[in-house]
């Protein structure tokens, strides 16, 4: 055991292996969540979140003010396709600017790329809307896993990841992974908040689409050894 340990320092860097460490605990807490589901052992702590989100003895109205509803819509928009397209052409287009073309190209092709895992997974798994309270927000796709929530965590963490790389300064990149994260979990938040999705179609958004994001970080490097994307910068 020790003799394996020694052998992994020796040829594996510790970057390398908190990655894999970070893919697979990602991968193991989506498909944990998604047994737990389909097995009912989720449905009462589902419940007991989604209720405590509703207003005692009037399950149509969200807890608090009418303007925490209408930000709870706000915030929710964030993980919508039109914004996280826009944001993601936006980005792109400043990529091209920076004559990082292929890393422009990598980044359309990944968040494309989630779009498609999201729906694929939406099809498989066809686990219905909560019916338990009413619906704040307009919904016509299956609930697991949120789709809100595993695309701001594909977009968001897959657009921090990539600017990191060509940010030198370390308080910069801290920063933009930063801010990924909590947009990833306010709009995660929104979702419950709205009635439109169940906890854990939330929590099994952010684990699919955070390892979505290591899956295409992982990419990024492998490609940037071989000499098909543009090095990533260093703080100096």
């Amino acid at each position: 055991m020790i003799s394996g340990i020694r052998w992994l320092r020796r040829h594996v860097e510790v970057g390398s292996m908190l990655f894999l460490l970070a893919l697979v605990l990602a991968l193991w807490a989506f498909f944990g969540i998604a047994e737990e589901v389909f097995e009912g052992d989720a449905a009462a702590i589902d419940e007991i979140i989604l209720l405590a989100m509703r207003t005692p003895g009037d399950l149509t109205d969200p807890i608090g003010p009418g303007w925490l509803e209408e930000l709870g819509r706000d915030v929710s928009a964030l993980g919508g396709i039109a914004v996280l397209t826009t944001l993601t052409l936006i980005v792109a287009g400043y990529l091209a600017l920076q004559r990082h073309l292929t890393t422009m190209v990598f980044l359309l092709v990944s968040v494309a790329g989630g779009v498609m895992v999201s729906n694929f997974a939406k099809h498989m798994f066809e686990r219905p809307r909560p019916s338990l309270v009413s619906h704040e927000s307009v919904v016509y796709t299956a609930s697991f896993p949120s789709g809100h929530s595993m695309m701001a965590a594909v977009t968001y963490l897959t657009l921090a990841a990539l600017l990191a790389r060509i940010e030198p300064r370390g308080a910069v990149k801290l920063y933009l992974l930063s801010v990924a994260l909590l947009l990833t979990i306010a709009v995660g938040v929104s979702r419950v908040y709205l009635g439109v999705h169940w906890p854990s179609d939330v929590v099994a958004g952010w684990a699919a689409g955070a390892a979505w994001a290591l899956v295409c970080l992982g990419t990024a490097r492998w490609l940037e050894r071989r000499g098909q994307i543009e090095p990533a910068e260093h703080a100096p």
